[in-house]
């Protein structure tokens, strides 16, 4: 059985800033490639993973792939050394994001380094975005 998280902090919508998300959904997949579950993950700021350092043990540690609507270089670089697939949609809808790579039509976007608009860019050494 594989795990997928979903940035989601809203609860509805997929998240465009992962590194500052703190609510993913956690889907349990079977091994024939079906949703058996998800549960709600939240964590305090501390545990964020702009906040956390990289060495120490976080709760994402149990998926294997996370599906964001945004995260810059260091993200993406941070959670492929913790074994996570990491996954940039510009799909809105949770369930919908985690069916489709599933069966393997979900697009994952590349980041662009030098454009992250969704924060202040000189706060954030951690994306490689300022």
């Amino acid at each position: 059985m594989i795990k997928i998280a979903v940035a989601s902090q809203n609860r509805r919508e997929i998240t465009g800033h992962t590194g500052r998300c703190r609510k993913f959904w956690i889907y349990d997949i079977t091994d024939g490639g079906r949703i058996a579950g998800k549960q709600l993950l939240e964590f305090p700021k501390s545990l964020s993973l702009h906040e956390s350092p990289p060495h120490v043990a976080h709760p994402l540690d149990v998926v294997q792939v996370l599906i964001s609507g945004g995260m810059g270089n260091g993200v993406r670089r941070r959670l492929a050394a913790m074994g996570v697939e990491p996954v940039v949609t510009d799909r809105t809808d949770p369930d919908l994001a985690v069916t489709a790579w599933l069966d393997g039509s979900l697009e994952n976007i590349p980041a662009v380094i030098g454009q992250h608009p969704s924060h202040d860019h000189g706060a954030c050494a951690e994306c490689d975005c300022g």
